[in-house]
């Protein structure tokens, strides 16, 4: 069982969350929490292997209780809007962002990619990131394009399809691979690329796209 934490200011929406995550059967919500800190607390208390959190809570916010939650996988609750918030998240690295819209599978989806080890990040949120950055300057374009030049043909491709946001499945149809050499793949190129989730390596193609007759 994948043990989790719910942490929502808003209990009608922490409610209505446990419902979804407990019906899929193989995840157990152990604690839940109103704010950042108790968040903290209950996480460390319970042993959790997944804390679902939001970004907007009292005392101490999402962000600032996922720095603090080392050794747990977090996934954060985000809203179209949220620019900054999202853009920090991106930075730390958090394991998968999901919009407060989302289906109830798409969060079911989230946690289990989480505890797997997996970063899971919404197709809408990747977009909203990538269409939110700022193109960047001459250095860091050059940083990126270095770190870009390490991958394969196929590995640009595949980066290429995870920078449109789509998710591991959508990808093994487009490229007609399988789901798990999709998924090896991603953690190779995430690996070469030293970026700790997909919309970090996403925003590296932003800096500087492949030149058509550029790749290794």
């Amino acid at each position: 069982m994948i043990r989790t934490l719910i942490a929502d200011d808003e209990p009608l929406i922490a409610a209505g969350i446990r419902t979804v995550l407990e019906s899929a059967g193989d995840i157990e919500v152990v604690a839940t929490a109103r704010d950042g800190r108790e968040a903290v607390r209950a996480a460390r208390l319970h042993q959790v292997d997944v804390a679902l959190l939001d970004i907007a809570m009292p005392v101490l916010d999402g962000l600032a209780a996922a720095a603090e939650l080392t050794g747990t996988r977090v996934v954060l609750l985000t809203a179209f809007g949220d620019e900054e918030n999202v853009r920090r998240a991106v930075r730390q690295g958090v394991s998968g962002f999901v919009l407060k819209t989302c289906t109830p599978d798409e969060l079911i989806r989230a946690v289990r990619a989480a505890h797997a080890g997996q970063a899971y990040l919404s197709p809408a949120v990747t977009r909203q990131v990538l269409d939110m950055a700022m193109p960047g300057d001459d250095e860091r374009g050059r940083d990126a394009a270095g770190r870009l030049a390490t991958l394969t043909a196929r590995e640009a491709d595949i980066l290429a399809l995870v920078a449109e946001g789509l998710s591991n499945a959508q990808v093994a149809r487009r490229v007609h691979m399988t789901e798990a050499s999709v998924k090896t793949y991603v953690s190779r190129i995430l690996a070469k690329l030293n970026c700790t989730n997909r919309v970090q390596a996403a925003l590296l193609l932003r800096d500087a796209p492949f030149p058509p007759d550029a790749r290794p």
